[in-house]
């Protein structure tokens, strides 16, 4: 039998990542990559974001980047200890690191990267021992879900 705390978690879990999904299709219908996170402490969202380099500009505008963002700014810290990321799509290398030196506790994300997923599709880099934070990983929530998102974004983008 399952304890009680472990369904509380792994409901809690997939109600934040749909929230995360629920952005990558904000980011879709913008043209952007369909990526969202959100940025959980203690059961509430601190910080959300969406996939948008080519809004913003900005080519570090990622979806992790901009929830980390958001949620350092909303509790006037740098570092974000004790939250959970729920991400779509596993972070690149770039986004990797932010966790380190964000201090996030919990990394969940949906589907694999299979070309540039830095957690563990192209590389482990949250698994060297030489750096100053480990953070936990939990992965394949929803991934059919986020799977789907992206291969009907880029399916449409073919066919433009």
């Amino acid at each position: 039998m399952m304890q009680p705390e472990l369904i509380t978690q792994r409901s809690q879990d997939e109600f934040f990542m749909r929230q995360a999904l629920q952005l990558a299709e904000q980011g879709a219908a913008m043209g952007e990559v369909p990526v969202g996170a959100v940025l959980v402490c203690q059961g509430e969202i601190i910080g959300r974001g969406f996939n948008q380099p080519i809004v913003a500009h900005d080519p570090s505008a990622h979806a992790e980047m901009q929830a980390i963002r958001q949620a350092a700014a909303n509790i006037k810290n740098y570092r974000l200890s004790g939250t959970t990321l729920y991400v779509t799509l596993e972070p690149c290398s770039m986004c990797a690191g932010l966790l380190v030196h964000a201090r996030i506790a919990r990394l969940v994300y949906a589907a694999a990267e299979p070309r540039a997923g830095a957690v563990v599709s192209q590389m482990r880099f949250l698994e060297h021992s030489y750096l100053n934070h480990q953070v936990q990983v939990q992965s394949g929530l929803l991934a059919e879900e986020s799977a789907r998102l992206l291969r009907e974004f880029f399916r449409a983008r073919r066919k433009k």
